[in-house]
């Protein structure tokens, strides 16, 4: 997905530049069709797309490799971005559509009605990265990260990422903390250097559970 991105941005050296990824994710049921081969670190995993075929811990397994997959991926985006720290003001902001049941209660995938989904389903992931050029009040968004958040605020953090100033656009639900005049903060705000480097690492063979 990141192919050609470089040439891209050389075409256009100058002004904001967004850049819009939507991957297949983690979507089951066929869990093992999200990730590639080497990335079957976590093992018996379910090789099929109907999920009564599999057993609980292989369908976990299948659906926790199509998860370290992303992860790798993400990984790969904030080193894209690190490389043109220098020119533009880097970020990242990664979030899901839904979550997802594992078993629980005897409920798979997603997809419930809101008021019978399980927490699983409405428990939604969400990533924000920070270039060593943006300025932001990190230890403001920080706090922002334990409290309950939700898709409403995505459009409005959009906005408030590339800076826009529209009538649409609720200050109040826009999760960007600006502070002027910052100086260069940490590669990583939400997500502990140490943990890039780790998924960053080749997969080795055979299960690891």
């Amino acid at each position: 997905m990141l192919q050609g991105l470089d040439q891209y941005i050389a075409a256009h050296a100058t002004g904001d530049i967004v850049i819009v990824l939507h991957q297949m994710g983690n979507h089951g049921p066929a869990y093992f069709k999200r990730y590639p081969e080497a990335f079957e670190r976590f093992t018996p995993a379910c090789h099929s797309n109907q999920l009564e075929d599999c057993s609980d811990m292989e369908i976990r397994n299948a659906y926790d490799n199509a998860i370290l997959y992303t992860d790798w991926f993400l990984v790969q985006v904030i080193d894209f971005l690190q490389q043109h720290d220098q020119q533009f003001e880097t970020a990242m902001y990664y979030t899901a559509d839904h979550g997802e049941s594992m078993g629980e209660s005897g409920l798979y995938l997603h997809g419930l009605p809101w008021l019978l989904a399980p927490e699983a389903q409405k428990h939604v992931a969400s990533l924000m990265w920070f270039g060593r050029n943006y300025r932001v009040d990190r230890a403001a968004m920080q706090q922002l990260a334990s409290q309950p958040l939700s898709h409403d605020n995505y459009s409005h953090t959009v906005l408030g990422l590339l800076e826009v100033s529209s009538q649409i656009r609720d200050p109040g639900l826009d999760l960007v903390r600006h502070q002027a005049g910052q100086g260069a903060i940490s590669h990583s705000n939400f997500l502990p250097r140490q943990l890039l480097q780790e998924v960053a690492r080749p997969p080795v063979s055979g299960g690891i559970r």
